[in-house]
C-alpha cells in the first residue's frame, strides 16, 4: 500500500471514530440493549429467589392424611430435596450475572462520558496531523499517534460493542430457550406455593371413632388429598433441573463467555487494522 493510501485511510479511520463518539448512537443502542439484559437478570434472580423460598418453606412440610383412621405421611421435602442445592447455586449464579450486567451499565456510562470523547477527539487530529503534515516531527509521531488512536478506539468502543453483540446473540439463538426456563420454572413454583397454601391437619391419634369418621366425611366432601399435587411436582422436577443448568448456560455465556470473545475479537480487528495500515517504521 503506497503512503497517500495509507494515510488515506487513517485519515477515514479517524474522521469515523470521531463521528462516531460525537453521535453517541452506538452508545444510546448499547444502554438500550444493557439495560434490556439487566432486567432479563433481574427477573430471573427474583424468580429463583422465590422459588428457593418456597422450597424452603415446603421441606419442612408433611401432608398427613387419615382417611378411615389410616394414616399416611406425604413429605415434601423428600421430593424436593434433589433440587434444593441447585435453586441455591442458580441464585448464586443469577446474583454474579446480574452485579455483571449492572456493571456493565456503569462503565457504559464511564466511557461515554464527555471526557473520553475529547481523548479519541485529540488522538484523532494528532493522526491526520501526522499523516499529512510535511515536518520530520510530524512523521517521527506518527507511530505513537496511530497506536494512541487505536488504544482510545478500543476504549470509548468496546463496551459498547460486546454489549450490542452479547444482546444480539442472545436474541438471535437464546431468547426462546430462556422464556421457556422460566415458564417452566414459574410453574414449579405456583405447584410449590399451591403444596405451601393447601390444609395441612393432622388428625388426632387418639380421637374417637366418632371423631375420625367426621374427618373421613370431611375430608371427603372438601376434597382435600394432596398427592396428586405431590405427583404432578415430582414430574415438574425431572425437567426443571434441566431449565435451570440452561438458564445458568445461558447467562454465563451472556455475561462471560461472549462479551470476553466479543472484546477479543474487537481488539484483534484493531490490531489487524494497524498492522494492514502500518508503513515502513511504523
Amino acid at each position: 500500500m503506497t503512503l497517500p493510501l495509507r494515510n488515506a485511510f487513517w485519515t477515514l479511520l479517524a474522521v469515523l471514530a470521531i463521528a462516531l463518539s460525537l453521535s453517541g448512537q452506538l452508545d444510546r443502542l448499547g444502554e438500550v440493549e444493557a439495560a434490556a439484559g439487566f432486567k432479563r437478570a433481574l427477573v430471573t434472580f427474583a424468580l429463583a429467589r422465590a422459588l428457593n423460598a418456597a422450597i424452603s418453606v415446603a421441606q419442612g412440610t408433611e401432608l398427613a392424611l387419615e382417611p378411615a383412621g389410616v394414616g399416611v405421611v406425604l413429605s415434601v421435602g423428600q421430593v424436593l430435596d434433589p433440587i434444593n442445592d441447585l435453586v441455591e447455586q442458580f441464585s448464586t449464579v443469577m446474583l454474579i450475572a446480574s452485579t455483571s450486567l449492572g456493571l456493565q451499565n456503569v462503565l457504559l456510562k464511564i466511557t461515554s462520558a464527555r471526557g473520553f470523547d475529547v481523548a479519541l477527539v485529540v488522538a484523532a487530529f494528532a493522526v491526520v496531523l501526522s499523516c499529512w503534515l510535511p515536518w520530520q516531527r510530524a512523521q517521527t509521531a506518527a507511530p505513537w499517534a496511530r497506536r494512541l488512536l487505536l488504544a482510545m478506539i478500543f476504549i470509548r468502543f468496546a463496551l459498547p460493542v460486546l454489549i450490542i453483540g452479547s444482546n444480539a446473540v442472545f436474541e438471535t439463538f437464546l431468547a426462546s430457550e430462556q422464556a421457556a426456563a422460566v415458564s417452566a420454572l414459574e410453574g414449579v413454583q405456583a405447584d410449590i406455593r399451591e403444596i405451601n397454601e393447601s390444609p395441612r391437619t393432622v388428625r388426632n391419634p387418639d380421637a374417637s371413632f366418632r371423631e375420625r369418621l367426621g374427618y373421613m366425611v370431611d375430608d371427603t366432601l372438601a376434597s382435600i388429598d394432596p398427592r396428586p399435587s405431590l405427583e404432578r411436582l415430582s414430574q415438574r422436577m425431572a425437567g426443571a433441573a434441566e431449565h435451570i443448568i440452561n438458564l445458568i448456560v445461558i447467562f454465563v455465556l451472556q455475561t462471560i463467555l461472549l462479551p470476553l470473545a466479543f472484546v477479543w475479537l474487537f481488539m484483534e480487528i484493531l490490531k489487524g487494522i494497524g498492522r494492514r495500515l502500518a508503513g515502513n517504521g511504523s
